[in-house]
């Protein structure tokens, strides 16, 4: 790794474009960008500086990606070496700690990238196992540290690589996932949230393996669910039905498009003693089955749309909106008189006002009015750093759907 006495390339703005890191955003596009002095790497932590000389930062370079820098600091003395990375990943933890969010046997995100100052990293906890994203190429370039990091912060009984992600294409990197440090994890790992138990596989599952960033919004389930009759789509593991379980729910229908999926969330159902006999697990084509049920005149008191990513580039926000609209429109229509929608998007693309919009439209459709009881967002633990307004990514709403 660079020593700190090692001379640091610098990075000079185009005139004008330093407007964003004043204002403490953690990416410089490649656009942006007057010239580069000095030989410089992937990785590499190089100096940002304006058009007239004025030392805004520094931040690690990004060869491929058409982020070029991600910041790691806008402190112009602030050296970039093991004790800051360090440092901040005892931040994060702390953070999480003073919310509470930090116990043995649960789960929780420690580090969420540019929010806690360590752009491209993620590391999620599950009771004593940790899982690692390496997203970008400046925590590939200081790993080693971060891997030391956690260890010496958490103490952890093995540590688990997840960088598998697309995303990690974009910045030239390979994908890679396995065992890190310590013991190998077991094929479920249980954690427990809300005095609620819940199966993980951190090898092969979604995401680090659970959908850490719903933790309140499956808790917000339940006052509207006693003797309802519930539908959740994309159930995933299960977890908004398993709640909807716990709220006095009369009887749910679990749909995903994955055998093995479903398996798991049976299997959670039974681990915390539900009566199984209120449960239907549908493997199918959300968007199939929703027409399915339409054409039939089968109703649900509450529905949970949770679906997966629909937005991942600018060139699909129109085809993911159609797809958020359609999706909705389904649901409303196959909703009781006023029956309750939950309803979500994690495109990060997806600005908060349009999804309202599309929400509407949908309504407008389906012949009904939707009235917003509450809006929903992620975790505290995936955090909202007001700098950074990308890291508010998740959108939720419950909506009264009622008839016209």
């Amino acid at each position: 790794m660079m020593s700190e006495n090692a001379h640091i390339p610098k990075v000079i703005l185009k005139k004008g474009r330093e407007k964003s890191v004043l204002m403490h955003h953690p990416w410089i596009f490649s656009g942006a960008i007057e010239k580069i002095e000095g030989r410089i790497s992937a990785g590499n932590t190089a100096e940002v500086y304006s058009s007239n000389g004025e030392k805004l930062g520094a931040g690690a370079y990004s060869p491929h990606s058409q982020i070029r820098l991600r910041l790691w600091s806008f402190q112009p003395e602030e050296l970039i070496n093991e004790a800051f990375i360090k440092k901040k990943i005892n931040a994060a933890i702390e953070y999480r700690k003073k919310l509470d969010l930090f116990n043995h046997n649960g789960a929780c995100r420690l580090i969420f990238s540019e929010s806690d100052g360590l752009p491209g990293l993620i590391v999620d906890k599950y009771a004593s196992f940790l899982v690692c994203q390496f997203l970008s190429v400046g925590v590939v370039y200081w790993k080693e540290t971060i891997i030391d990091g956690l260890i010496e912060s958490i103490r952890p009984v093995g540590i688990y690589e997840r960088s598998d992600s697309e995303v990690i294409q974009k910045e030239g990197l390979k994908r890679r996932s396995g065992l890190l440090w310590g013991k190998e994890p077991p094929h479920q790992i249980e954690i427990s949230e809300n005095d609620i138990n819940f199966l993980v596989d951190i090898r092969n599952g979604h995401k680090t393996g659970f959908y850490l960033d719903q933790r309140n919004n499956r808790r917000s389930i339940l006052p509207y669910v006693k003797d309802k009759e519930v539908l959740n789509c994309f159930s995933y593991s299960g977890g908004f039905g398993i709640y909807a379980l716990e709220g006095g729910a009369k009887f749910i229908t679990q749909v995903d498009s994955s055998a093995e999926h479903l398996k798991l969330a049976s299997d959670i159902c039974h681990q915390n003693g539900f009566d199984e006999s209120k449960i239907h697990y549908e493997q199918a084509d959300v968007f199939q089955l929703l027409r399915q049920y339409e054409g039939s005149g089968r109703k649900f008191d509450l529905i949970i749309l949770d679906p997966p990513k629909f937005i991942t580039s600018s060139k699909s926000i129109n085809s993911g909106s159609r797809g958020y609209k359609d999706i909705n429109r389904l649901a409303m229509k196959i909703l009781d008189d006023n029956g309750i929608l939950f309803t979500f998007s994690c495109s990060g693309l997806l600005q908060r006002d349009l999804f309202q919009k599309i929400i509407a439209d949908a309504a407008v459709e389906a012949g009904k009015t939707v009235r917003i009881i509450s809006e929903l967002s992620q975790s505290p633990d995936h955090p909202i750093a007001l700098n950074f307004p990308e890291s508010r990514y998740l959108k939720g709403l419950i909506g009264a759907i009622s008839n016209r």
